[in-house]
Formats: C-alpha cells, sequence, structure tokens
C-alpha cells in the first residue's frame, strides 16, 4: 500500500468521499471550505487503485482530523490505521500539540483503538449522531 498527501481534493478522494458518505451512508454535506485548507492523504492499494482518504488542518495549536473514508471492499485490511498513522506523522512533523475529530458514534471503538479519548455529549451531525474525540502528540 502506498498513501500519498496532496493539498487539494483531487478526483481520487472525491471518488471515495462520494462512494462512502454520500451513496453508503445518506451524508448530503460532504464537501465543504475546509476541503481547500486541508492536507488530502489518499491510500492505494498494491494495484495502484485508490481505497481509501482523508483530510487534516491546522485549528488553534492542533489539528482537526475528517473525512476518513475506506472503500466497503478494502476494510479490515488497516487501511484506516495505516491512514491515521500517516496524519500522525504529518501533524507532528508539522509541531502540532494534538489532533481533534468529531466521531461518528460507530466509528468511536476505532478510534479509541488508536488512541482517541471522547469527550463532550453526543450530537446530531446531518441525523448522525457523532461525538468529539482528541489524541495528545
Amino acid at each position: 500500500m502506498k498513501i500519498i498527501t496532496t493539498n487539494s481534493l483531487d478526483d481520487n478522494a472525491i471518488f471515495i468521499r462520494q462512494k462512502v458518505f454520500v451513496e453508503e451512508q445518506g451524508f448530503f454535506d460532504e464537501f465543504d471550505d475546509n476541503d481547500k485548507k486541508a492536507t488530502h492523504f489518499i491510500a492505494f492499494d498494491d494495484n495502484g487503485n485508490a481505497v481509501g482518504t482523508c483530510r487534516v488542518f491546522k485549528c488553534d495549536d492542533g489539528y482537526m482530523f475528517g473525512r476518513l473514508a475506506v472503500l466497503k471492499e478494502y476494510r479490515k485490511n488497516k487501511i484506516g490505521s495505516h491512514l491515521m498513522s500517516e496524519v500522525e506523522k504529518f501533524v507532528l512533523k508539522n509541531n502540532g500539540k494534538f489532533i481533534k475529530l468529531h466521531s461518528q458514534i460507530r466509528a468511536v471503538e476505532f478510534y479509541k483503538k488508536v488512541g482517541y479519548t471522547p469527550y463532550g455529549e453526543i450530537e446530531p451531525e446531518e441525523g448522525y449522531p457523532h461525538i468529539w474525540m482528541k489524541k495528545m502528540l
């Protein structure tokens, strides 16, 4: 697997996020202005197919992580964990002190496994329950 970074939202990331968040999960407001200021990470399988993506952007003295999406047929291959690891290396390299994210409740256990702690109240985002999570670096 290969992971690349880009400072613009490319067609591979758009395709994956459209497939996962819009078609599979039913979100409508998938693309926003944060895409313009984010660094995007894209994972490719050994055949060169884009299979996962996420983004991160600076906030306060840390970074905001989000839009982690892996194509359904590639889940269980630790692609999400590999993307998270690359994001953490990037944030540390850029002197970030923490990463925070707004997790869907169904993804909380995944984020806990990679070191994130939930905080605050569960709240809806586009009708789906979410909670804030954070990891100090």
